[in-house]
């Protein structure tokens, strides 16, 4: 079993537990998502491009993009939870497609 699948499994008794099955629909969750992706742009709001580099941000920063990263993925696994998407898969066969879309350049890249 990979990191997905795990916690695919984690989030689901998450919410089985709290009896939120009946508002994850597909909808719901896809709306929650958005919204969640709006929280994490907000955590950028009004910084410049130097200010919003790992080096700039504040560990308070850090940890409120963080925690809103992590609402995004969670929201992300009930989804594909709920529709049975393979996200591992998925994720792998859209970066072959991309492959072929966007060719590489001749740059040394740094992590």
């Amino acid at each position: 079993m990979n990191v997905l699948e795990e916690l695919v499994i984690e989030t689901r008794d998450f919410a089985r537990h709290r009896d939120w099955f009946q508002h994850h629909t597909p909808k719901n969750l896809a709306m929650a998502i958005a919204a969640e992706a709006g929280e994490l742009a907000s955590e950028f709001r009004w910084l410049t491009i130097e200010e919003s580099s790992r080096e700039r941000l504040t560990s308070e920063q850090l940890s409120a993009i963080g925690f809103e990263m992590a609402d995004v993925l969670i929201f992300l696994l009930r989804l594909s939870d709920v529709l049975e998407v393979d996200l591992d898969e998925l994720v792998r066969a859209k970066l072959a497609l991309n492959e072929d879309r966007f060719p590489k350049v001749a740059r040394d890249w740094k992590k």
